[in-house]
């Protein structure tokens, strides 16, 4: 039936092909501006295809210390989007993280997060401080962890999970912290052995795909990416300083994290980050290898809502797909 259409209606058959291949696509919102109250709430908006209503929502924020953003996330965009979350009609919201290097309840302490929990009516959960049986263990196909790894179980087993990460790079052999990256709050400092899976991640040659490893174990429903400010070196705690006013978003990990490392080339970035194509950069890469978004740039839609982001976006793609 297929082909009497495109003998006869040739035009029709072309909107066909172009629609199959938009629905493979992965949206990235991108939003200018650098408040980020209105910021978080303009890009999830934007996103759309976003349904929280009646969902329990584990929220995975970015303190790997409490230095201010993009050291690690910034209160207000927290404050935003468990607000906006909860317009969306989400049923309960569960922070849920571990600091590294620094001790987790006083990260959350020094970041404001219990009096934010009593004010906003969510809860909190220190995954430094939860017992064994919290973790699942987690060995993927030809793992480069040397005996897999344990996986936070409250994400493991979420209904719902929501990330909200920075832009930046990462000094330690990560070589970029975005959402990916991220993930790594999620195994706990030490296997049941006592040995460090820190040390084991920090020390390997196949760092990066080890940190892509870690996101097989889950897959979030909503990222939103805080750039108002960037490291464009250093990293994670402390860097250079550069003003992006952007917010992304998007259920693509792959794609996002692609588009934050084009931003940072644009703001102008280390030479590990600069180097080769972006879907080369070993996180990317090894995170396509295991069918965790999309494949390729061209797969990647982004879209705003302004002339300026538009802009923006254009040199984006320019990145993407040299």
């Amino acid at each position: 039936m297929c082909i009497g259409v495109f003998i006869h209606k040739q035009k029709k058959v072309k909107y066909i092909l172009y629609k199959v291949h938009e629905s493979n696509m992965s949206k990235v919102a991108l939003v200018i501006n650098d408040d980020r109250m209105t910021a978080t709430v303009q890009v999830i908006d934007l996103l759309g295809e976003t349904n929280f209503k009646d969902k329990n929502i584990i929220l995975k924020p970015n303190f790997n210390t409490a230095d201010p953003a993009p050291g690690s996330s910034d209160i207000i965009t927290l404050k935003s989007l468990i607000l906006k979350l909860r317009e969306m009609g989400a049923n309960s919201i569960t922070l849920a993280e571990r600091s590294g290097p620094v001790d987790t309840r006083k990260c959350m302490e020094e970041k404001g997060i219990f009096e934010l929990a009593e004010e906003l009516d969510f809860s909190i959960i220190n995954l430094a401080e939860v017992g064994v049986e919290e973790y699942v263990h987690v060995k993927p196909k030809n793992s480069h962890w040397e005996d897999g790894f344990l996986f936070a179980k409250i994400y493991h087993e979420a209904e719902c999970i929501v990330e909200t990460c920075c832009l930046k790079t990462h000094q330690y052999g990560g070589h970029f912290t975005l959402s990916l990256k991220n993930a790594v709050g999620l195994v706990p400092k030490r296997d049941l052995n006592g040995n460090s899976y820190m040390r084991e991640l920090h020390s390997s040659p196949n760092q990066r795909k080890l940190i892509a490893e870690i996101n097989t174990a889950f897959s979030p429903d909503l990222i939103v990416l805080d750039g108002v400010k960037a490291f464009v070196d250093g990293g994670p705690a402390v860097g250079t300083v550069k003003e992006a006013k952007v917010t992304l978003a998007s259920k693509d990990r792959i794609a996002i994290d692609a588009v934050a490392v084009a931003i940072l080339r644009i703001l102008g970035t280390t030479t590990e980050v600069s180097r080769g194509t972006i879907f080369e950069q070993e996180q990317i890469a090894s995170a396509v290898e295991l069918g965790l978004g999309v494949s390729k740039p061209s797969d990647i839609e982004i879209i705003t809502d302004s002339e300026n982001a538009e802009k923006l976006a254009e040199q984006i793609r320019i990145e993407l797909l040299e």
